[in-house]
């Protein structure tokens, strides 16, 4: 029943914080397992779906910090991507493309604190003092690292085009 009620936040979550499908797969099944082993832990006083967004992203960060992920960049974007899929004309939709592939680089350029503040906060949508409760950190402190990683972004992303463009 908890696997049909959150798979998808839960892979959506890995899918953006790793990049690629199948590992995204991977670690939404290990985020399942961890879940199963840690329900006896659970406060049922707290909000379930914050206390597995939590786990969920505490196992992400470990599994980074394990691995340093080199995300690579999918040319599989369609279903997950940030930037809309609909264009007028095929120099529209190359445009668009770059685009995309872009702003997944930057993601990669981000800390892991930082990436997971930007992600919940600008891609899946929550709000400050929710990502507060499932980062456990203050909510000046979720507030200043969405800011300071939606600058770092911009400035990687201007960067990645100027030496795209040979300035």
């Amino acid at each position: 029943m908890l696997v049909n009620a959150y798979s998808k936040r839960t892979f959506n979550m890995a899918f953006q914080f790793s990049g690629s499908y199948e590992e995204a797969e991977d670690l939404t099944q290990e985020i399942f397992l961890k879940l199963y082993n840690s329900l006896s832990k659970y406060n049922f006083e707290k909000n379930f779906s914050a206390w597995l967004l939590t786990l969920t992203r505490n196992h992400l960060i470990d599994q980074y910090r394990k691995t340093k992920w080199e995300k690579k960049i999918r040319d599989d974007f369609n279903e997950y991507s940030l930037v809309s899929d609909t264009f007028t004309s095929p120099e529209e939709g190359i445009l668009k493309e770059e685009s995309k592939k872009l702003i997944w680089e930057g993601f990669n350029h981000l800390s892991s604190e930082i990436r997971m503040a930007v992600i919940l906060r600008d891609i899946q949508g929550k709000r400050y003092d929710e990502i507060a409760e499932i980062m456990s950190l203050p909510l000046g402190t979720v507030k200043s690292r969405v800011n300071r990683g939606r600058l770092q972004l911009a400035k990687i992303l201007k960067e990645k085009k100027e030496d795209k463009n040979g300035m």
